[in-house]
């Protein structure tokens, strides 16, 4: 377990576990064994820093309100989701806390819920960011009692004689076991009988309303009695399917869309054995040898926020206006806190499309030089200034003018450790080149490193980690 990893690997595993590594670190943790690599990555995710925004402007009871004063109130609520939004992404591309972060991003889509609550939405994001690399039946539990989750899947509505079959239904087939997977209607309907009662108070608390729940004997899924909502969620997790499901998602999510059977078959067993450790999950994934194989490299598809913020961390990229980076979400079809279901994002190449994938090629330009890509005079002819004309031309698009950022080229180029063509190809580029673009780089002048670089980040390859 001494061993030690190549350039290539360790970029691999800070992609899969975060957001990319700078040079700078690159350079530190690279004579370290990849046991201590791993240890690191998790000692430095061992803090938790919670969003925390002030709703005190939204404590209006809407009855005392005229209709005016509550169109107001209305537009302050989605203010303050938008504030989120941009206040996690910023979380995102600043912390330290790398591998928590992107388990929260993870656990955010599997737990996806869409709301425009921002104390809700903000309460269920810190309760999975608390428990991201800790217990999954832990996170389980707390997020079905969440505020959020309750409002989402209509569980306070969830009364004895008039059960709503919401919950039950979606903590089965997206939650633990997976779709069709060993569960009938008739286990969701005696679940949401044992679902009921659960609801919260002003405050944002669980509480259980005896008069609402059922107390009346249930079977689910072969077991039978008194069933209360805690005894549903424990008897899933007793489900080694339960187990598989979330192993086989976290592998898709870390390692590769093509799943090796006999890896899922040991993930599997070893986080059933260890009673849901994410910790435990991660360690046999990041410290097997198989992670690091040259067939799970460069091979995922960038999520728009992957995107984003792999493209502002290393430079630290400042944006006169942050309203662009809820516009650049939108436009790639993934803005956080809303996704587009109870199932979350596909993910994979459903990311990619006509339109989005123009916004992706041109984002590193516009973001990092102003949408220009500079050029060298080595051909002055008439032709040449034409096509370079038109080119400016073409690029000043509405989404350029729009993107107004500020990176930070000085501290970037200061701690960048490469210098020659084919060290800064491997640094930003991680997939196996196309002969498409070994072209494309083949015509490229290193000799300016800035634009160098921003050429490669417009290649297709950068979409890929």
């Amino acid at each position: 377990m001494n061993s030690f990893l190549t350039d290539k690997q360790i970029q691999h595993l800070y992609w899969r576990t975060g957001f990319g590594i700078s040079s700078s670190e690159l350079q530190l943790v690279r004579t370290l064994p990849k046991k201590e690599i791993i240890d690191r990555l998790f000692s430095e995710s061992s803090r938790k820093t919670n969003l925390s925004l002030d709703f005190g402007v939204l404590e209006k009871d809407p009855r005392d309100l005229s209709r005016e004063e509550r169109i107001e109130l209305r537009k302050l609520r989605n203010q303050k989701m938008l504030d989120l939004n941009i206040q996690w992404l910023q979380q995102l591309a600043e912390t330290k806390q790398v591998l928590r972060e992107k388990m929260t991003l993870f656990f955010h889509n599997h737990f996806a819920v869409r709301l425009k609550t921002p104390r809700a939405a903000q309460h269920l994001n810190n309760v999975i960011r608390n428990n991201a690399l800790e217990n999954f039946g832990d996170m389980l539990m707390e997020v079905s009692k969440s505020p959020a989750m309750l409002l989402f899947l209509n569980n306070r509505q969830n009364r004895k004689n008039n059960p709503n079959e919401n919950f039950a239904r979606e903590v089965m087939e997206l939650f633990t076991l997976g779709r069709d997977n060993g569960y009938t209607e008739t286990d969701i309907k005696e679940a949401a009988r044992a679902f009921t009662g659960w609801n919260f108070n002003k405050q944002g608390s669980f509480v259980f309303r005896q008069k609402h729940h059922d107390f009346g004997s249930k079977t689910i899924l072969g077991r039978t009695g008194n069933f209360k909502g805690e005894d549903v969620i424990k008897i899933l997790l007793e489900e080694k399917q339960t187990a598989k499901y979330i192993t086989q998602k976290i592998y898709t999510y870390l390692v590769n869309e093509k799943i090796d059977s006999d890896h899922l078959e040991t993930l599997t067993n070893r986080f059933y054995n260890a009673s849901y450790s994410i910790e435990v999950l991660l360690r046999e994934i990041l410290e097997s040898t198989w992670f690091y194989n040259p067939e799970h490299i460069g091979t995922k598809i960038k999520s728009p926020i992957e995107l984003l913020v792999g493209l502002s961390k290393p430079f630290q990229v400042h944006y006169k206006n942050t309203k662009v980076l809820l516009y650049l979400q939108r436009k790639l079809n993934q803005v956080l806190f809303f996704p587009p279901n109870v199932a979350g994002w596909k993910g994979g190449k459903s990311w990619i499309d006509n339109s989005t994938l123009m916004l992706r090629l041109k984002l590193a330009s516009v973001t990092l030089n102003n949408g220009v890509i500079e050029m060298n005079n080595s051909d002055d002819s008439e032709v040449s200034m034409m096509m370079k004309q038109k080119f400016y031309k073409k690029m000043k698009s509405q989404m350029e003018r729009k993107i107004k950022a500020t990176p930070n080229w000085e501290l970037f180029l200061a701690s960048l450790e490469f210098k020659n063509k084919q060290q800064l190809i491997d640094f930003i580029l991680q997939p196996k080149l196309s002969e498409g673009a070994k072209n494309v780089i083949s015509e490229l002048d290193a000799g300016n490193t800035k634009n160098f670089i921003i050429e490669l980040m417009s290649l297709p390859e950068y979409q890929l980690c």
